[in-house]
């Protein structure tokens, strides 16, 4: 399987990264990179071929991965439109619809979006898919394949919930960062340094996310089990709910997933 990245920066580097930590030869991956730094770093860190513009030997790919910034897609899949013959084209641009994309591409059909979050950069990264009627089961594997190299991946039904996804976990992780930040300010404030309060934060998110990972039980019940009623988390978990803390996330998904949708609608308008 050949594949050939369209833009070089932080996500497709980690992609880059991890397949040919699955075996991936060097000689199967090639970018399209427009500066030259960016062309020289993928060059030097990863071994593969990068250009700065598509030609015939990146075009001859089995996978096409759109990795650009949403604002710059159609600029740079103007040299694609009608270039393509049967490639598999996977977008990791936030908010573009494959709608949009196919017609940018002048009406190709076998396209999955892909939504992954930052923490792909460490191999832990979650990403959520949706395919257009033109992808085939052995394209999903496929697909799963390229994607399992940072992380985990999960199908939706339906393109709309793409922004479900992004709301949850693709800017998800800024949520927990912001959430240590909260940690490690009230440690402070309760009299622990900077830095014991950021480990104790640090540390015990990661501690509650693997038993939540591995225990095979419900949030709901590993939360149930280290609050006794009366006692110390009690009392934090009664002042979370007095400033409706479910609501305050509900609606901050519900914030992201709003503007996600605004951004498709933004950026695939072909007039301003």
């Amino acid at each position: 399987m050949k594949i050939t990245f369209l833009g070089g920066g932080n996500m497709a580097s980690a992609l880059i990264g991890g397949l040919l930590k699955q075996g991936f030869a060097a000689s199967d991956i090639q970018a399209v990179e427009l500066l030259d730094a960016g062309r020289e770093r993928l060059a030097q860190a990863f071994g593969i071929r990068a250009v700065a513009a598509p030609d015939a030997t990146a075009l001859a790919c089995d996978v096409l991965v759109l990795a650009v910034k949403p604002q710059q897609m159609r600029e740079a899949l103007a040299p694609f439109a009608g270039q393509l013959g049967q490639q598999l084209v996977i977008s990791i641009a936030a908010g573009l619809r494959l709608q949009d994309l196919s017609r940018w591409l002048g009406g190709h059909t076998r396209m999955v979006r892909a939504m992954p979050n930052t923490p792909a950069l460490i191999g832990k990264g979650v990403t959520g898919l949706f395919a257009s009627e033109g992808v085939s089961p052995a394209d999903r594997e496929a697909v799963g394949h390229i994607l399992g190299a940072v992380g985990t991946s999960v199908w939706v039904e339906r393109e709309e919930l793409i922004e479900a996804v992004t709301a949850l976990s693709g800017s998800g992780p800024a949520y927990v960062f912001h959430f240590i930040e909260a940690l490690q300010a009230g440690g402070q404030a309760l009299g622990l340094s900077a830095d014991t309060a950021l480990k104790l934060a640090i540390e015990t998110l990661v501690g509650a996310s693997a038993l939540a990972a591995q225990s095979g039980e419900s949030p709901a019940v590993l939360r149930e089990r280290v609050t006794s009623k009366g006692g110390t988390t009690y009392a934090a978990l009664q002042s979370l709910a007095a400033d409706k803390f479910p609501a305050i996330i509900a609606r901050a998904l519900e914030a992201a997933a709003t503007r996600g949708k605004e951004m498709g609608e933004q950026l695939g308008r072909d007039t301003a």
